[in-house]
C-alpha cells in the first residue's frame, strides 16, 4: 500500500489537500483537508444587513459575483421584499455572463491540462490540426498558418525555459491519450480563451461598473439607473453593446468550447465509469423571472435515481464539525443548521511541516454540510440531472445530444467525464439563455418600464425587531446558500455554505466520506508519484477554497511536493 499527499492541489482556487491510499494502482480511500482559514462570517456580526452583500464579496477574489446575489437574496427573504422585474432580469445577465466566463475559464485553464499534453502538440502538423479543426465547426481560426503560428509561440516558451502557465505539469505522463494534433488544436484555444473571457466580461463592468468586486447591487433592486438618452444610465448603447458581448460568448463556447470537450471527451470514455462519488445531488436552482418562477428547477436527487426528483427544504440542511477544526457547542455527533451556525476556529493539527494529518480526528477548516442526513454533490453535474430529470426541455435536448455524439448512455454522467460534460451543458445553456433575458429587459424599457429599485422596507423602521432569511443561488459552481439573523437591525448571525463546503466535505459524525473523497475511491493511478488521475477528479468539480494558492517561493523554488511513501 501506498499513501499519497497531494498538498496543495492546483490550479484551483485556494489551499486543498488530498491524501488518499493506493492499492495495487487503484485508490482504496481519500481524505479531503483544507488547510487555510479566513472567518469572514465573523465580521458580519453587528453590521448593516443592507451591506452585508459587500463584505461577502470578499469571500472570494474570483466568485464575488455569486456571493453577493446570495446575500442580497438573503437580506431580501428576510425583509419580504419583491424587487421589480428590470432588477431581476439585470441580476440573471450578470449571472449568465459570470457562469459562462467562468466555465470557459474553467475548461481551458484549470481542467484542460489533465487531459492535454501541451508538449505532444509541438510535434502536431498544423495541417492536419487545421483539417481537424474544420472537421468541428467553422470557427474563423482554423488555418493551418494559425495553428502553426500558436506552435511556434509554444516551442519559443520550451527554448527559453520559461514555461509560464504550461510549467510544473505532467507532461508525457502514460495516462495522456490525445493525438499531437488535438492537442495543438485544444492549446491554441487555451491561449484564444484568455483573451476571449477578457473581453466578454465587460458585460460586468457595464453592469456592474467593475469587475470583480461589482457594485451596483443593492437590497430591493439595483443601483443602476435605466434612461435611453442619458450618458450616465443604462441606455440603449450599452444594450447593443452587452448584446454584441454575449453573441460573442455564446460563439465561442458553441464554436469552440463544445467542440473542443467532445473531441477530448471521445478519447477518455473509459472515465465514463471513474469518479461518480456520493451518488445524491443538490441543486437550488436559478434564473427567477419576476414572478418568482425558476428557469432552471431545484431539486434533490438520491442514489443516482433519475426517475425521482425531490423537493429542496433549507431546513433540512445542517454542518457537522466532528471533523473539523471548529468547536461544536451542540456536542459531538450534532450538526447545526446555518441560522445557528458558529464559526469558533479549534485546530487541534499537528504543527507544520508535518507528513500526514491524523485522519480519525479533525482534519480539514471546512465543515461537513448534509442535507438530511446524507452528502451531497452540488454543481454543474448536480444542476444538468435536476433539470434533466425534471424534464427541462433545454437541459434534455442538450444532454442527448452530447451523449449521443460520444456513443455513452445516461450512467455515464456519474463519473468524472460526466462532471466535465456537464459542466460544458451548462455553459452551453446560459449561453443561450442570457441574450433572451436580455431582450425581454430591452422590451421592458421599450414600454417605458424604468423601475430598478424596490424603495419599501430600505429604512430599518420600517423593519421588524427580528428577521431571519436566506438566499439560494446557483453559483458555477454549485449551490450556495447565504444565511442571516437580523436583531434590532444589524446582523445577529450570518452563514454561508458555499459549494466547496458541500464538496470538499470532510466525514461526518457517522463517518461518511465527502464528495471530493468518494470521488477518488476506485480511481486507477498509472504512477503514483504524478497523481494526475487524482487532479482530473478533482480538477472537475472546480475546487474554490480561496484565492491564494502559492506553490513557489521568490527565487522559483518548489515549496510543495508530491508525496508518497
Amino acid at each position: 500500500m501506498a499513501k499519497i499527499v497531494v498538498d496543495p492541489i492546483t490550479r484551483i482556487e485556494g489551499h486543498l489537500r488530498i491524501e488518499a491510499e493506493v492499492n495495487n494502482g487503484i485508490v482504496t480511500d481519500a481524505w479531503s483537508s483544507s488547510t487555510m482559514f479566513r472567518g469572514i462570517e465573523k465580521i458580519l456580526k453587528g453590521r448593516d444587513p443592507r451591506d452585508a452583500w459587500y463584505w461577502t464579496q470578499r469571500f472570494c477574489g474570483v466568485c464575488t459575483t455569486v456571493h453577493s446575489i446570495a446575500s442580497i437574496r438573503a437580506v431580501e427573504n428576510a425583509l419580504k421584499i419583491k424587487i421589480p422585474p428590470n432588477a431581476e432580469l439585470i441580476r440573471n445577465i450578470i449571472i449568465g455572463i459570470q457562469n459562462v466566463q467562468d466555465h470557459v475559464i474553467h475548461f481551458y485553464h484549470l481542467h484542460a491540462l489533465d487531459w492535454v499534453d501541451i508538449t505532444s502538440g509541438l510535434k502536431a502538423d498544423p495541417a492536419a490540426t487545421s483539417k481537424l479543426a474544420a472537421s468541428l465547426s467553422d470557427w474563423p481560426n482554423n488555418s493551418t498558418t494559425y495553428f502553426k503560428a500558436v506552435q511556434d509561440k509554444v516551442k519559443a516558451f520550451v527554448a527559453s525555459g520559461r514555461l509560464g502557465p504550461f510549467a510544473n505539469a505532467y507532461w508525457g505522463h502514460p495516462a495522456y491519450k490525445l493525438p499531437p494534433e488535438a492537442n495543438l488544436m485544444a492549446t491554441a484555444h487555451y491561449l484564444e480563451a484568455l483573451e476571449w473571457q477578457k473581453d466578454v466580461i465587460k458585460i460586468h463592468a457595464i453592469l456592474g461598473s467593475k469587475n470583480p468586486h461589482p457594485q451596483t447591487f443593492l437590497v430591493g433592486g439595483m443601483a443602476i439607473p435605466i434612461d435611453p438618452d442619458s450618458q450616465n444610465a443604462l441606455n440603449a448603447d450599452k444594450l447593443e453593446e452587452i448584446k454584441r458581448l454575449l453573441k460573442k460568448a455564446q460563439d465561442f463556447v458553441e464554436k469552440v468550447y463544445i467542440p473542443d470537450l467532445l473531441a477530448v471527451a471521445s478519447f477518455y470514455k473509459d472515465w465514463a465509469a471513474i469518479g461518480g462519488g456520493v451518488g445524491n445531488y443538490l441543486c437550488y436552482g436559478e434564473f427567477p423571472d419576476a414572478a418568482g418562477n425558476l428557469w432552471l428547477p431545484a431539486g434533490a436527487i438520491l442514489n443516482k435515481d433519475l426517475t425521482k426528483v425531490i423537493k429542496v427544504d433549507q431546513g433540512k440542511i445542517a454542518e457537522y464539525v466532528d471533523h473539523s477544526w471548529f468547536d461544536n457547542s451542540g456536542g459531538a455527533g450534532r450538526g447545526l443548521h446555518p441560522y445557528d451556525g458558529e464559526s469558533e476556529v479549534n485546530y487541534t493539527g499537528p504543527k507544520p511541516p508535518y507528513e500526514y494529518l491524523d485522519t480519525k480526528a479533525k482534519y480539514s477548516f471546512v465543515k461537513a454540510p448534509r442535507y438530511d442526513e446524507k452528502a451531497m454533490e452540488v454543481g454543474p453535474l448536480a444542476r444538468v440531472l435536476v433539470a434533466y430529470a425534471s424534464g427541462h426541455k433545454e437541459t434534455k435536448a442538450a444532454v442527448d445530444l452530447v451523449l449521443g455524439k460520444l456513443g455513452v448512455g445516461a450512467e455515464a454522467l456519474f463519473s468524472t467525464l460526466g462532471r466535465t460534460a456537464a459542466r460544458g451543458v451548462d455553459c452551453l445553456l446560459v449561453a443561450q439563455q442570457t441574450p433572451k433575458f436580455l431582450d425581454e429587459l430591452i422590451g421592458n424599457i421599450s414600454k417605458g418600464d424604468y423601475r430598478i429599485h424596490a424603495n419599501e422596507r430600505w429604512e430599518p423602521s420600517d423593519w421588524p425587531a427580528e428577521a431571519s432569511g436566506y438566499g439560494m443561488h446557483e453559483a458555477p459552481r454549485g449551490s450556495l446558500g447565504h444565511w442571516i439573523k437580523i436583531k434590532d437591525q444589524k446582523i445577529l448571525n450570518y452563514q454561508a455554505v458555499v459549494p466547496s463546503t458541500w464538496n470538499a466535505s470532510p466525514r461526518d459524525a457517522k463517518g461518511e466520506r465527502g464528495p471530493y473523497e468518494a470521488a477518488l475511491v476506485g480511481t486507477p493511478m498509472a504512477d503514483p508519484n504524478k497523481p494526475l488521475e487524482i487532479l482530473r477528479t478533482i480538477h472537475s468539480f472546480d475546487p474554490c477554497l480561496a484565492c491564494a494558492v502559492h506553490v513557489m517561493d521568490a527565487t522559483g523554488n518548489e515549496l510543495v511536493k508530491v508525496k508518497v511513501s
